[in-house]
């Protein structure tokens, strides 16, 4: 009989192992590693439960992603972020196979309605307001320094902010278009013999170019807003 060697790291090494090898997206390599882990309590940090939920997910095993999820408290954004995204595309696929045919926008809402993701990764209405701000804030600063994110910088945002990479991009996209229109129309107005007071009005002051009007959607105007549990609704796919 063919014994495997018990893997011998500290449960800090543990959990820096699933994060590692959850953001690199092998869900195989993740569910061997946890496969080969010897049962100790300690080892049960929230990054090694989180990754047992991913591969849960992976595996169609919904059930134990719920029972996951409604295991311990978690605390770290990342992680709510993470199992909300789950537990609700799980809820999404058993509706999608249950129906026998996708899920339009409606039926997803209804879907989050009468699944909610449970209070171990989610505060509820409140939450998820201070969510959104806090999502917006990090975009404006990063917009700040650099209104060009290359593809690791969107998806150290995505993973700060609880949106998708794409939505980070829309967001980056749509903001770049709003202050060229804006720049646009006040060169249009200066150079035919106007002035910028009286393209902004006499009682209004400066526009702000990091406003939240911006929206998290598509340049098509198509916007992908935040729900109550800060997933879009035009979410399909779960990236993890």
């Amino acid at each position: 009989m063919l014994h495997l060697p018990a893997l011998s790291f500290s449960p800090q090494q543990v959990a820096r192992v699933c994060e590692t090898l959850e953001e690199s997206g092998d869900v195989a390599r993740l569910s061997r590693f946890l496969w080969a882990l010897p049962p100790d309590p300690q080892r049960e940090t929230e990054a090694v439960v989180r990754a047992r939920a991913v591969v849960a997910f992976h595996a169609g095993e919904y059930g134990e992603l719920y029972r996951l999820a409604q295991s311990r408290s978690f605390s770290t954004p990342e992680s709510r972020a993470s199992l909300q995204r789950l537990w609700l595309e799980a809820r999404y696929r058993e509706a999608e196979s249950a129906r026998g045919r996708p899920l339009g926008a409606v039926d997803r809402y209804r879907v989050r309605r009468k699944f909610p993701p449970p209070p171990t990764v989610w505060d509820g209405e409140r939450r998820a307001h201070c969510f959104r701000e806090r999502a917006r804030r990090v975009l404006r600063q990063s917009y700040l320094r650099e209104p060009y994110p290359d593809t690791r910088a969107k998806s150290e945002l995505a993973r700060a902010t609880g949106l998708t990479a794409t939505q980070v991009g829309n967001w980056f996209k749509n903001r770049r278009q709003r202050d060229r229109a804006a720049a646009n129309r006040i060169q249009a107005e200066v150079l035919s013999g106007g002035s910028v007071q009286s393209l902004l009005g006499d009682d209004e002051g400066p526009v702000d170019p990091l406003s939240d009007s911006s929206g998290l959607g598509p340049s098509n105007n198509v916007t992908v807003a935040f729900s109550t549990v800060s997933i879009s609704s035009s979410d399909s796919e779960c990236e993890v």
